[in-house]
């Protein structure tokens, strides 16, 4: 699915601003990102030799992107490490197993040099295979170390030619490990194939797919991924839910992420305190080719398992993403009314998608968690989305002013038409 730049620009910083706010749990598993170290990115080149082909703007591929990189590299901002590494650039040769391990760090990750980091670009000759998945691996492995942002950049004009290592399995596995690592992907000029791929590769790890066709384009998005990299980032938090709400993490508020079989259901914690709101949403995405109809379900229940409220959607194959979510405002007082009381509100997220035969369904499909709690709003405890409580006053001076207000047109309306026949 070919997604163009600016909606996925304009998504994500419609993101970015959503969740800017949310305060993050602080016993983060140990190896979880948290923005303290400087942000890494590597950015991935695909060298192979298709890349010789002159179709961007009257120049090859290669050339394009050669000017790309060095527009990029003088724009880096100085607090991010970046690192240059390709595929298909030294291996010449029809053997297969030979061709599908050419990939190298061209530039170390690290603080920039631009004049290094450009000289070294500019040495690139188009040549050989287009090993994705081993690139991928060894470029997560680039950025392994440090709590900062980590950040993988693909750009390719071809499809991975290095199977059975599935590029978007490389992608679902590097996404399972909860370190934090997001793959951006680029398809200059692409197929419909190499969309789908570089989407599924994109999708794994909660990154974009964007396809480029000329050469400012290619510049301005990787500066975009890159700049994104130095922004304050929201990073999720790996959790696992259990099969029962009484075994089930307790969340605070925060990011999560987490992933969930076919048809299986995950159950979460949260604790409120009365006059406490709490905010929920889930959003499911489809990594793999999944039958069309397909639904999704999140519901608040008491310990007891009574249900409180519930949100679900539904979806038909058109998005790749399904999302919903819920509001629950705790009551300022127990059903004693002399005390405020706690809470335990168990999240219950069941789904119900479906493959065909030959799709792996293991791991689950990611699922990303989104808590909050806040202080409730006035009257929480009488005005809910379950129940208008002392809202009825509200709603009964509507009722009242609406109809005085027709008593008096009526009653202008004839004293017009009574001075009109007069006249």
């Amino acid at each position: 699915m070919i997604r163009r730049t600016r909606p996925v620009a304009g998504a994500i910083a419609l993101l970015a601003a959503l969740t800017a706010g949310i305060a993050f749990p602080a016993g983060a598993a140990a190896g979880e990102p948290t923005g303290q170290d400087a942000p890494k990115v590597d950015l991935v080149l695909d060298v192979s030799g298709s890349m010789r082909a002159k179709d961007i703007d009257g120049q090859s591929r290669m050339a394009a992107a050669k000017q790309a990189f060095n527009e990029v590299l003088d724009a880096t901002p100085e607090e991010v490490q970046l690192g240059i590494r390709t595929l298909g650039a030294d291996y010449a040769g029809d053997d297969r197993k030979e061709g599908c391990k050419d990939t190298a760090q061209l530039y170390p990750v690290g603080p920039l040099d631009r004049t290094e980091a450009k000289t070294a670009v500019a040495t690139l000759v188009p040549t050989g295979w287009t090993p994705i998945g081993p690139a991928l691996l060894k470029a997560a492995g680039d950025l392994d170390g440090g709590d900062g942002s980590k950040r993988i950049v693909l750009i390719s004009d071809g499809e991975d030619t290095c199977a059975p290592l599935d590029p978007c399995e490389v992608a679902r596995e590097i996404a399972a490990k909860g370190i934090g690592l997001t793959i951006d992907t680029l398809g200059l000029v692409p197929t419909a194939k190499l969309s789908r791929q570089l989407s599924c590769i994109a999708e794994a790890t909660g990154g974009t797919y964007t396809s480029v066709e000329h050469q400012d384009e290619l510049t301005d998005r990787v500066n975009e991924l890159v700049d994104r990299a130095a922004e304050p980032v929201v990073t999720p938090v790996a959790t696992e839910g259990a099969d029962a709400c009484e075994k089930a993490p307790e969340l605070k508020s925060g990011l999560y992420t987490d992933r969930e079989e076919f048809g299986q259901q995950r159950w979460y914690r949260v604790e409120l305190l009365a006059g406490q709101e709490l905010r929920a949403s889930v959003s499911v995405a489809a990594d793999r080719a999944v039958r069309p109809d397909h639904g999704l379900l999140m519901r608040a229940v008491t310990r007891h398992g009574r249900e409180i409220v519930r949100g679900e959607a539904t979806g038909t194959g058109r998005t790749d993403v399904l999302s919903t979510g819920l509001r629950y405002p705790k009551p300022e007082r127990d059903d004693d009314g002399d005390k405020p009381a706690t809470e335990t509100v168990c999240l219950a997220v069941t789904t119900s998608f479906s493959a065909d035969a030959g799709v792996k369904t293991t791991p689950g499909l990611p699922l990303e968690l989104t808590v909050d709690v806040v202080d409730g709003p006035d009257g929480a405890s009488d005005v809910a989305s379950f129940g208008l409580g002392r809202g009825w006053w509200l709603l009964g001076a509507l009722v009242l002013t609406g109809f005085l207000a027709g008593l008096v047109w009526g009653w202008l309306s004839r004293w017009r038409v009574a001075v009109w026949r007069t006249n």
